[in-house]
């Protein structure tokens, strides 16, 4: 079982585990179809997002491969939930864990994705002992793709009209990072604060 001590604080954000109080909050995020487009639901109802909200509220550890870790992010000089990020253990023997966010775009441009992203690597290697971490992202979505770049993730796949998503044919990326990867980025980035 993998349970970090809660909240992480970096340098601009708190990253916390969800409450009852975020329904309104995350439903602004998740409501919103400029949220949604590049993802796999739609805009979601209140009462979608009250189901989502009362998930998102115990996935604060990782027990068995299939289990979520999501914490909210909370920006420190305004209080306001920006949006999460999570971890997603896809495989034990292999080490492997899926790395996801969704933040609302007034909170977009200024590097608190990247900051909250970064922490979450920093618990996959490090605590939580992976050796590798993927993300996937729909290859229209270019602030993904930009952020997963900035965090030193690689592409290692471009699946060309794999999903049919919202009514079109979409081509997926595939990005990783491996733990030596992410050791380097420390030594050369600072571990990148």
């Amino acid at each position: 079982m993998f349970r970090p001590a809660l909240p992480i604080d970096t340098k601009r954000l708190t990253l916390r585990a969800y409450t009852d109080d975020d329904l309104k909050a995350l439903y602004d995020i998740r409501c919103r179809p400029d949220v949604t487009r590049y993802l796999l639901f739609e805009p979601q109802s209140l009462d979608e997002v009250r189901e989502s909200l009362d998930r998102r509220i115990k996935a604060t550890e990782l027990n068995a491969p299939g289990d979520p870790f999501v914490l909210a992010v909370e920006r420190k000089d305004t209080g306001e939930l920006a949006g999460d990020v999570n971890l997603e253990w896809r495989s034990e023997p292999n080490k492997l864990a899926e790395l996801g966010y969704i933040f609302h775009p007034r909170h977009g441009g200024q590097g608190f994705a990247r900051e909250a992203a970064a922490a979450m690597l920093r618990l996959a290697f490090e605590e939580f002992g992976m050796h590798r971490v993927v993300a996937h992202c729909d290859a229209r979505n270019l602030a993904s793709i930009n952020l997963l770049k900035k965090l030193g993730m690689r592409l290692e796949a471009h699946f060309v009209r794999n999903e049919f998503l919202k009514g079109e044919w979409t081509d997926e990326l595939v990005f990783a990072m491996l733990e030596v990867e992410w050791a380097h980025e420390i030594q050369a980035n600072g571990a990148l604060s």
